[in-house]
């Protein structure tokens, strides 16, 4: 007899989501973050922060610290400017995805590069696979393969053409600017982590998500998202929790 695990799909409105508004930031937490804390929200998979955060215009998060932790951003809307002691330093927008490999210690800082505009972004964390590893830093612009408009891997520790790569083989994240209409399969995978920046879906004909909200997913198996509108979604797949 062969056994069959049914994916089980477990919606996450966006108006659920933790929340912290101080003068300059807007920001949702999908997770247990900072002074907000739920010990059965801590996480999903391998994912255990995923920040939506809208800065004003030239306001951010000054130095801080970080260690051990993979650190992928994705601008919504604006410029957001990095700053690290390794000496790094970019500017991000839409369509350039970044990995900060915190390793053994590093500081940064995140800074809305506008000084009219606000800036939007996802940053997402997972934990690295090994620990002890000297701090890295990658960006990459995934514009073109973007216009596909089909899911495609941006960061993965299993080294997918054309995806910058993470300290952690057992997770990765794909983006999708998706059209109205489209049909397109999920990653199969044991966790599945699919929140929408922008527009509508729907998973598998039943649940319909908007600007904000999410679903968490288990044991994926041919999971179709359909784009009810024009969208963008970010979808992080892990072997395993952490």
């Amino acid at each position: 007899m062969i056994n069959t695990i049914a994916t089980t799909v477990d919606p996450r409105p966006g108006a659920s989501r933790f929340r912290t508004r101080l003068g300059w930031l807007d920001s949702h937490h999908s997770f247990s973050f900072a002074n907000h804390y739920d010990p059965a929200n801590v996480g999903h998979g391998l994912l255990i922060v995923s920040n939506d955060d809208v800065v004003a215009p030239g306001a951010g998060f000054g130095s801080h610290p970080h260690r051990d932790m993979e650190i992928v951003t994705w601008v919504l809307e604006g410029r957001l400017e990095h700053r690290d002691s390794a000496g790094n330093h970019g500017i991000l927008e839409p369509g350039i995805v970044q990995r900060m490999s915190a390793g053994t210690g590093i500081v940064h800082s995140e800074v809305n590069h506008s000084a009219t505009e606000p800036v939007h972004f996802l940053q997402m964390w997972v934990p690295p696979d090994g620990k002890g590893r000297p701090p890295a830093y990658e960006q990459r612009d995934v514009s073109d393969a973007l216009a596909g408009h089909q899911l495609i891997p941006v960061a993965s520790g299993t080294r997918h053409a054309g995806a910058i790569v993470i300290g952690q083989r057992d997770a990765t994240m794909w983006v999708g600017r998706l059209e109205s209409g489209s049909q397109h399969l999920l990653p199969d995978a044991t966790f599945v982590h699919v929140f929408v920046a922008r527009g509508t879906i729907t998973l598998d004909g039943s649940h319909t998500l908007g600007a904000g909200d999410a679903a968490r997913l288990a044991a994926t198996n041919h999971t179709v998202v359909e784009a009810t509108e024009d969208a963008e979604v970010v979808v992080w797949e892990s072997a395993h929790s952490r």
